[in-house]
């Protein structure tokens, strides 16, 4: 079945895709610091209303001097690939650990990362479902979404981070479930589950928030997302539902320096930013924006939008990145569903 792909919002130039091509090196004068960061596309709002500001008071309450930033944001695989050929970011902030083991592979990471607080990860957020209002197609759970006649947006795998949680939720739902009922994994049923529901996707944009732009301009009955993204539609007054599936996913989001690209001089400010994500305050400006805390579980059960979910899983369902990319998403997703449509 040939899926249309329209792309939203771009948060990047299209030069950028280009190796050897890099927004403005970070510099320090006399006046400030410049700090280049790279984001999965749903960090925007997050990032520019509230952390950012939020660190440089902080820095220049401390040392005097102001801090700018300088920002790009697309899917989790674009911006690992731009940096990979160049793109000279001193922070990067991804929606999956596959794409800093990546980055540590090719070189730009050299540090290990995985001594940081909660080994890199600053926050988090469930996958659910977005319809339309008053959920005319009777969407209750993932499985509903194979139903004859609903159009689902789902984001890119090749791409988006986020597509690939998507995908993770989705069979690993079923995996769940199948155990609370029987004790034991169905795998069948769950290919079977993404199977159905991936033949009813119609558009796959490139990032979770290309999708979420396909879908507020009306394409589609049902969009697969973080739960983020649901809520701050549903804050800027769309008409849309957020259902909440019986056992879903937690996404879980690294932030790394580039070493590659930060020199000592530069060092000191990239590192106390980068310690800033584990903050009280950015902790709570995560929450603000709808992501969950990782440091912090009262502030998350004290926000009552949350949803509660009844078997809620993470990325170690399937013994983590390392071994959920190559035998989720290639082998069952790749080879199993999208080549076999």
């Amino acid at each position: 079945m040939n899926r249309l792909k329209i792309f939203g919002v771009l948060f990047i130039p299209a030069a950028l895709l280009l190796a050897g091509s890099c927004l403005p090196k970070p510099h320090t004068d006399g006046g400030g610091v410049s700090l280049t960061v790279s984001g999965f596309s749903i960090m925007k709002e997050t990032l520019e209303k509230s952390v950012y500001p939020g660190f440089a008071a902080k820095w220049k309450k401390e040392h005097g001097q102001d801090v700018n930033f300088t920002s790009s944001f697309a899917g989790s695989e674009t911006i690992t690939n731009q940096i990979l050929q160049g793109l000279e970011a001193d922070i990067a902030i991804l929606s999956i650990e596959r794409d800093v083991e990546r980055l540590s592979a090719g070189g730009a990471v050299t540090a290990n990362w995985r001594l940081l607080p909660h080994q890199s990860i600053v926050n988090k957020t469930p996958f659910v479902i977005l319809v339309r209002k008053g959920n005319p197609k009777g969407i209750k759970d993932f499985p509903d979404l194979a139903k004859p006649g609903v159009k689902v947006i789902h984001p890119d795998p090749v791409s988006s981070g986020g597509a690939q949680w998507s995908i993770l939720a989705i069979y690993g739902s079923e995996l769940k479930k199948s155990e609370k009922e029987t004790g034991g994994y169905d795998q069948a049923r769950a290919l079977k589950s993404l199977q159905a529901i991936w033949r009813n996707v119609i558009a796959t944009p490139g990032s979770a928030r290309e999708a979420r732009t396909q879908f507020e301009r009306g394409f589609g009955d049902a969009l697969i997302t973080y739960e983020l993204e649901g809520l701050l539609m549903k804050e800027a007054g769309a008409e849309v539902e957020v259902v909440v599936p019986q056992s879903t996913i937690f996404s879980e989001h690294p932030a790394v320096i580039i070493d590659r690209n930060v020199t000592a001089q530069e060092r000191p400010v990239v590192e106390a930013f980068l310690q800033y994500l584990w903050s009280d305050e950015a902790q709570r400006a995560f929450v603000k924006y709808h992501f969950r805390s990782v440091t912090d579980e009262k502030l998350n059960e004290d926000k009552k939008e949350f949803a509660r979910i009844e078997i809620p899983f993470t990325v170690e369902l399937f013994g983590g990145w390392t071994r959920a990319y190559p035998e989720i998403i290639e082998k069952v997703w790749r080879e199993q569903v999208q080549r076999k449509q």
